[in-house]
C-alpha cells in the first residue's frame, strides 16, 4: 500500500467566523497531506464559493495540496472546468486535486436554475464531464456531442503541466464503476458508504478498472469523516470518537477495509486542538502500524 495520506476539511462557513487560510496554514504546519472544501452556492448559511476559497488558500500556502470535495458538476460547464482546474494547478505548483460529484442537492439545482434531473442522468453527466475534461487536456482540439454538455473543436491552450489528478464522490453502482473507469480516486463520505457496505462498492471499484484495463491498486481511496478526540466527544455511528489511541485504532480498521487516507471533518468548539492532537497523536499511530 502507499503512503497514508492524511487531509483535513475547510469549513466554508462565514456565520461562523472561521479563516480558511489560517485553518489551511495551519494544518500545513502540522503536517497534512491536503485540505478540502465542498460546494455549496444556496441555502441559509452565509459561505464562501468553494472555488474561489481554495484558490486563496493556494496562494497563501505553499506545500499542501488543495482538493475540491467535491465540485457538483452540473454548476459549472466541463470546459470551462477544465481551463480553471489547468490554470489553477499551473498557479499553485501542482497542487490541486480536482474532486468532482454528481450533485445532490435538488434544492439547490431547483433554486439556481440547474434543472432538475434524476440520478442516473446527473451520473450520465459526470461521464460526459470526466470526458471533456481529460479530452481538452489531451487533445489539440475536442469536438463531443453529450445528452448534457458538448465542444465544438474547443482547445485548451495550454495544456496542464502534470496530470491532474481526478477524484470522484460517488456511491451508486453506475458511479462507482465510473470511479474504477476514469477517476484517480475515490473520497466518499461515511455516511454514503458505511464501513458495512465498503467491500462491494470497493469491489465494483476495482472489478470496473479491471475491465477497462486500469491497475486498481493506483486508484487513491480517501474515506471522508468526522473525527472527535477525547472526553466530551461526539456519539453517532458516523462519527470515529474516543482517546487518540482508539481513534487510530478505528482508521487503521478502515485501511484493511482499503482505504489509503482519509479527509477529517472537525466541527468541536476545540477545533484547533483537535487538529493538533490528530496531527501529533492520531496520524503518526496509523502511519506506525499500517
Amino acid at each position: 500500500m502507499t503512503a497514508i495520506r492524511f487531509g483535513l476539511d475547510i469549513s466554508a462557513s462565514i456565520e461562523r467566523g472561521g479563516d480558511p487560510v489560517a485553518t489551511a496554514l495551519h494544518a500545513e504546519a502540522l503536517g497534512f497531506d491536503f485540505v478540502s472544501a465542498n460546494d455549496h452556492l444556496h441555502g441559509p448559511e452565509a459561505r464562501f464559493e468553494a472555488w474561489t476559497m481554495l484558490s486563496w488558500i493556494a496562494a497563501r500556502t505553499s506545500r499542501i495540496a488543495v482538493a475540491s470535495r467535491v465540485l457538483g458538476v452540473p454548476y459549472r460547464h466541463p470546459a470551462v472546468l477544465a481551463k480553471m482546474a489547468e490554470t489553477f494547478d499551473r498557479l499553485s505548483d501542482g497542487r490541486l486535486i480536482l474532486g468532482l460529484g454528481a450533485g445532490a442537492s435538488e434544492d439547490e439545482f431547483e433554486a439556481l436554475g440547474v434543472g432538475r434531473a434524476s440520478q442516473a442522468e446527473r451520473t450520465a453527466g459526470l461521464r460526459e464531464a470526466l470526458l471533456i475534461v481529460r479530452g481538452l487536456w489531451s487533445e489539440r482540439a475536442l469536438s463531443f456531442e453529450g445528452a448534457r454538455y458538448r465542444t465544438r473543436a474547443a482547445r485548451l491552450v495550454p495544456k496542464p503541466a502534470r496530470p491532474i489528478p481526478i477524484w470522484l464522490g460517488t456511491h451508486g453502482r453506475i458511479g462507482l464503476e465510473l470511479t474504477g473507469q476514469l477517476a484517480d480516486g475515490w473520497i466518499p463520505s461515511i455516511e454514503y458508504a458505511p464501513p458495512d457496505a465498503v467491500p462491494e462498492m470497493l469491489r465494483t471499484i476495482v472489478t470496473a478498472a479491471r475491465d477497462a484495463g486500469r491497475d486498481p491498486s493506483r486508484i487513491a481511496r480517501i474515506y471522508n469523516l468526522p473525527v472527535s478526540i477525547g472526553p466530551g466527544h461526539a456519539a453517532g455511528s458516523s462519527v470515529v470518537s474516543g482517546p487518540p489511541a482508539a481513534v487510530a485504532d478505528r482508521l487503521v480498521e478502515f485501511t484493511r477495509l482499503g482505504f489509503s487516507g482519509f479527509n477529517f471533518i472537525v466541527s468541536r468548539p476545540d477545533a484547533h486542538a483537535q487538529k493538533e492532537r490528530l496531527a501529533n497523536e492520531v496520524m503518526p499511530a496509523v502511519r506506525a502500524s499500517v
